[in-house]
């Protein structure tokens, strides 16, 4: 299915918030997700249907000083 991710059109296979996260093997602790121009729960994501034509942010904390 196609999705916007971060602003670019991707074709993924994939059923959840969640499983996007393991695809990207992204640290859970370390990113905020906006699903649909809101932002889902941590808590929500393995429960979150990803569809055809969603758009996603994936955003990460960097460190720094």
């Amino acid at each position: 299915m196609e999705l916007k991710i971060n602003g670019e059109s991707l074709n993924l296979s994939l059923s959840t918030l969640m499983d996007l996260v393991r695809h990207k093997g992204l640290d859970p602790g370390a990113v905020i997700i906006e699903h649909n121009f809101k932002v889902i729960d941590q808590e929500d994501w393995a429960r979150t249907p990803i569809n055809h034509g969603d758009t996603i942010e994936l955003l990460s904390f960097v460190g720094g000083g």
